[in-house]
């Protein structure tokens, strides 16, 4: 293998003005720093959604990413958030994340443009998310269910949720399914919305000649 150098430095450590570090124009900056300086590797930390404590070593999927790193900025690009809607941003520390607000804040936000998504989105838009939940089905649907029941149950953990749900009876699974199917969809929007992220950040990366090494997400799509 030939010798190559980089920088260890997970997403959520760069600048962004929504209180945490994203997949968008600043970590695209930073690829362009890497390149500038000859370095050929960057490596992240696990980027999967974190539990308490917020620690990257401690989260609810090996397959699933962080929405926590969903670039705002680049859904407006998309439409499907407005100006109006990046406004108000509270006063998030400069130096740490301080998670708890920054979830409450950015939650609300993706979950705006899930909804115009769902109205908005084009046939082919359309298309393409469907296909990825199908292509991820064996891991995405458990996923998207387990995170809507902890949002229903206040983020409580799935010990102390009723017994015929917390011990995935079938009957408790399909009645949860359908009673917080659109938290179930919205999370998987996320992860949709993630992908789609990420695999255009490896391939800005790619044009560099920059490999992004670490411990991350496993998707069937777009993750090239």
């Amino acid at each position: 293998m030939p010798r190559a150098s980089g920088v260890l430095l997970h997403p959520t450590s760069l600048p962004g003005r929504f209180g945490i570090g994203d997949l968008g124009a600043a970590a695209s900056q930073f690829l362009d720093v890497l390149a500038e300086s000859g370095q050929r590797l960057w490596q992240v930390l696990p980027l999967g959604p974190t539990g308490l404590g917020d620690s990257p070593y401690a989260c609810f999927s090996a397959f699933a990413g962080n929405p926590l790193l969903i670039s705002l900025d680049r859904l407006a690009e998309d439409g499907l958030l407005s100006q109006d809607d990046l406004r108000d941003v509270p006063v998030f520390p400069e130096r740490t994340v301080d998670y708890g607000r920054v979830i409450e804040w950015k939650d609300r936000r993706l979950y705006r443009a899930f909804v115009r998504f769902m109205a908005e989105a084009s046939p082919a838009d359309r298309a393409d998310w469907e296909g990825f939940c199908r292509a991820n089905q064996s891991w995405l649907d458990d996923y998207a269910l387990f995170m809507a029941l902890k949002d229903a149950h206040g983020g409580a953990a799935w010990t102390t949720w009723p017994s015929d749900i917390a011990t995935r009876q079938p009957d408790a699974i399909a009645r949860w399914t359908e009673k917080l199917a659109d938290r179930v969809a919205f999370h998987r929007y996320a992860q949709y919305t993630f992908d789609r992220q990420w695999a255009a950040l490896k391939r800005y990366a790619h044009d560099y000649g920059i490999e992004i090494v670490g411990d991350i997400p496993i998707f069937v799509a777009h993750n090239s």
